[in-house]
């Protein structure tokens, strides 16, 4: 069984025990989420699509840690005039544990 969330502006496909790697929650760890934003949901009786969203289901989830990703290298550039400026970015991160789908 399988279900399809959409969160942070993203969709997940998410099965129940899978540890998932989203965009930043406001949730300490340890604390429990709950996605409402269901777009398909897969069972033994076949695939339910939404239209767009899927009434009464939810994804039940548990914070495991809050963190953040490797750094990207941002490089600007122009040539022939002496411009080079160089930053960096870390995108914060929520890893969490899929514990129930409801259909």
């Amino acid at each position: 069984m399988y279900a399809i969330i959409k969160t942070g502006g993203k969709q997940y496909r998410v099965e129940e025990g899978q540890i998932i790697k989203i965009e930043k929650l406001s949730a300490e760890e340890g604390e429990n989420v709950e996605f409402d934003q269901i777009l398909a949901v897969s069972d033994d009786n076949g695939l339910k699509a939404g239209s767009p969203m899927i009434e009464g289901a939810s994804v039940k989830g548990k914070v495991i840690d809050q963190g953040k990703n490797k750094k990207i290298v941002v490089f600007k550039y122009k040539p022939k005039i002496r411009y080079r400026k160089k930053t960096g970015h870390r995108q914060p991160y929520t890893r969490v544990l899929i514990e129930d789908i409801n259909a």
